[in-house]
């Protein structure tokens, strides 16, 4: 479902991505770990075309990028650390909008169920310039899976929400993965990732160190895998 091969992504004379090597079958859960600066989200916003890369292939469902970004698009819902939402519409008016892009048919009854699923049906017709962080970053994450995509990428996506919010993106991302979806998360929160994902990948000094399946952690478990990876 995605292939990456000798990714560089540099910054004038900064190298982010050093040569990154990285493949995700249909279906699997990758929790992306690594410390701060380490290229987490310069990597996720390539892979959801906000980026494009120095060096090295791209692919997402068998489409190159840059070159067939609209098509990966179609397949992508993107939680990233900007809301993609629209201050001036209600929370209603920016699944509608973002509905339309997708040609979802149902539109009325999809929109209706995503807003009861990120728990802000009682502010369905409210302008989210008024919303909190949080309540925005529920939005988001209501935005990100309105399609059904194939493919969902999540960059620190917990951040700004509340205990309450945080178990809804539990139950959210537990659905999405057992419709066979594809996720791609960077997360500093271990515990949560090691609730969650299928397998951990970590990201530093612009390659991807490390990689194990949960199945195959010893006993130590995650967090010993992630230091180990660091040294």
């Amino acid at each position: 479902m995605i292939e990456v091969h000798r990714l560089v992504k540099r910054f004038g004379p900064k190298v982010i991505l050093r040569g990154v090597e990285f493949r995700v079958v249909p279906g699997e859960f990758v929790a992306l770990l690594g410390p701060n600066g380490a290229g987490k989200t310069t990597f996720l916003r390539i892979l959801s075309s906000l980026a494009r890369p120095t060096l090295g292939d791209v692919r997402i469902s068998g489409y190159a990028l840059p070159g067939q970004a609209s098509a990966v698009r179609q397949r992508l819902g993107v939680v990233s650390h900007q809301p993609l939402l629209y201050g001036d519409l209600t929370a209603e008016e920016n699944l509608r909008f973002y509905g339309r892009m997708y040609a979802i048919t149902d539109l009325d009854q999809r929109v209706h169920a995503i807003l009861d699923l990120v728990g802000l049906a009682n502010r369905r017709r409210d302008l989210v310039r008024t919303f909190s962080r949080g309540m925005a970053q529920r939005l988001s994450i209501g935005r990100s899976v309105l399609h059904d995509p194939e493919v969902l990428l999540l960059d620190e996506p917990y951040t700004g929400l509340d205990q309450d919010a945080c178990d809804m993106l539990d139950g959210v991302l537990r659905q999405v993965t057992s419709r066979g979806r594809t996720v791609v998360m960077t997360s500093h929160d271990l515990v949560r990732a090691a609730d969650l994902a299928s397998r951990f990948d970590v990201l530093s000094r612009g390659v991807i160190q490390a990689s194990v399946a949960r199945q195959a952690l010893n006993q130590d478990g995650l967090l010993t895998f992630y230091r180990e990876a660091l040294q």
